[in-house]
This record gives C-alpha cells, sequence and structure tokens, in this order.
C-alpha cells in the first residue's frame, strides 16, 4: 500500500509541475509573439463594444483601455469596477494582460468582465501591440 501511495503522489506531483509549467507558458506565450498593431486594433473590434481607446475615450460599460499598459487595475476614475478589481492589486503589465485576456474570470475571479477569454496567442500579442499605441 505505501508503493501505491508513493507512486500516485509521484504521478499527482509530476502532473502539477506539468501543469505549473503549462500555465507560465501560455502567460508568457505573446512575449515570444511579435504583435502586429494592425491586426490587433482589428481585433480589438471586438473589445469596443464596451471598451474606448484614443484621446475622447471614456469609460462606458467597461472602462477606457487608453494607457491601460503600466495602470494600476481598477483605476480609472469614470468607471464603476467591482469589488474585485478594486482590491486585486495589480499593474497591468503585458504579463497580466495577457493572463486576464485569455481567462478574465481566472485571473481575478468575481470582475465584471463578461467575456470568454482569447485563446489565440499572436491575437493577444496583436492586441497588446495596438493597446502600446492608445
Amino acid at each position: 500500500m505505501t508503493s501505491t501511495f508513493r507512486s500516485l503522489f509521484s504521478l499527482a506531483s509530476a502532473g502539477l509541475l506539468l501543469t505549473q509549467a503549462a500555465i507560465t507558458q501560455a502567460a508568457t506565450a505573446p512575449a515570444n509573439l511579435t504583435g502586429n498593431a494592425e491586426a490587433g486594433k482589428m481585433a480589438f473590434r471586438k473589445c469596443a463594444s464596451c471598451h474606448q481607446v484614443g484621446p475622447s475615450a471614456r469609460g462606458g460599460f467597461g472602462p477606457k483601455l487608453t494607457g491601460v499598459i503600466g495602470r494600476r487595475a481598477g483605476a480609472t476614475t469614470d468607471y464603476k469596477y467591482s469589488a474585485a478589481m478594486k482590491n486585486a492589486n495589480i499593474v497591468w503589465t503585458e504579463q497580466n494582460l495577457t493572463g486576464f485576456l485569455k481567462a478574465p474570470s481566472d485571473f481575478i475571479p468575481g470582475n465584471n468582465m463578461r467575456f470568454w477569454g482569447i485563446g489565440n496567442a499572436q491575437q493577444v500579442a496583436d492586441l497588446l501591440a495596438y493597446l502600446r499605441t492608445q
């Protein structure tokens, strides 16, 4: 019975390590890709129903995303954030945005964003390239 427990524990540990490696790789994947701002502008169309960018951007159904890279989560004054977002205590680095864009509800549980996420690493890299221009 002891050898069975050790075998199961080893398999569980190996699975956990593989899962952590996959999460780390997924979270950093766009950093390894070159984003295209023009393609990102096109991809932003799916964000534009809730978010605005540019000099005259305002919060509406979602917060404005102008200058989002480097900004503290829940910091704009023209949008009513969820308690989860206000208390997230993170800065929107490209790595954090990547994780959030992949799975918003997993990255910050309890946030108000109702979006399934973007599984395509190139599309995330393109969106980040576009947001860098805003």
